[in-house]
């Protein structure tokens, strides 16, 4: 889980492998990223989904907040190859979608760079 901000640090996100198999699937981001950032936002979510080899669900607002910055949205669900599934619209909406965990390995088994990455602790 992150919030906002953290999706511009890609080592807290940083797959670790737990024996042969990686840490986790899914990536979700909650965030205020105003439209002026939009395509900043939507290229950070798929390196995310890239480099982690997960699935990554993101959050981001809609609407104008008190300073009158814009905030467009831009909602989504990637694959591990940082396809969309969804793309949400500029609105609020909710939207219900399943992940599948045999598409993961399918791509992990294809793309087994996870095995190859350094092992390191953050302090």
């Amino acid at each position: 889980m992150q919030i906002c901000y953290d999706l511009r640090f890609p080592v807290w996100t940083r797959q670790q492998m737990q024996g042969s198999e990686p840490e986790y699937d899914l990536l979700i981001n909650v965030a205020n990223w105003p439209e002026k950032r939009q395509s900043t936002w939507s290229t950070l979510l798929k390196a995310r989904a890239i480099e982690n080899m997960c699935y990554v669900a993101a959050v981001n607002r809609v609407g104008i907040d008190g300073n009158n910055i814009v905030y467009k949205g831009g909602s989504v669900i990637l694959d591990p190859l940082g396809n969309p599934l969804y793309e949400a619209e500029d609105r609020e909406e909710i939207k219900s979608i399943t992940l599948k965990k045999e598409n993961l390995h399918q791509i992990r088994d294809q793309f087994p760079f996870l095995t190859d990455a350094d092992q390191f602790l953050i302090k």
